[in-house]
């Protein structure tokens, strides 16, 4: 079975795709100050990559959520209810870590099925 990559850096690959399976990197925001605007700025980026390998957000299987600070679980997760809507949740978790970059906040990665 072949392995598409997709985004390839020169230390990563922003989406892996294997059989009908997805395998996004973990995205960071590309601006914003807030954990608000990051986690929307993250979640438009994964909407554009599940997108660009046949996918989409109501086929995600699951996701990791990383906070710089738990404290602010809720700003996030009122954004992450408000896009995934009315769909049928993937397994998620979502833990306190310290990011690669200060003025990070927020880091989702995702796996998701491709029909």
């Amino acid at each position: 079975m072949a392995i598409a990559r997709y985004g390839v850096k020169s230390h990563l690959s922003l989406a892996v795709v294997h059989g009908n399976t997805a395998y996004l990197s973990g995205h960071i925001a590309r601006g914003g100050t807030t954990v608000a605007e990051q986690t929307t700025d993250i979640l438009e980026q994964i909407d554009e990559q599940l997108a660009e390998v046949g996918s989409d957000r109501s086929k995600l299987l699951s996701a990791n959520i990383w906070l710089t600070d738990i404290g602010t679980f809720s700003e996030m997760n009122e954004v992450w209810l408000g896009w995934i809507g009315e769909l049928d949740p993937p397994a998620r978790a979502t833990v306190e870590a310290n990011l690669a970059v200060p003025n990070l906040l927020v880091e989702i990665s995702a796996v998701a099925a491709i029909d």
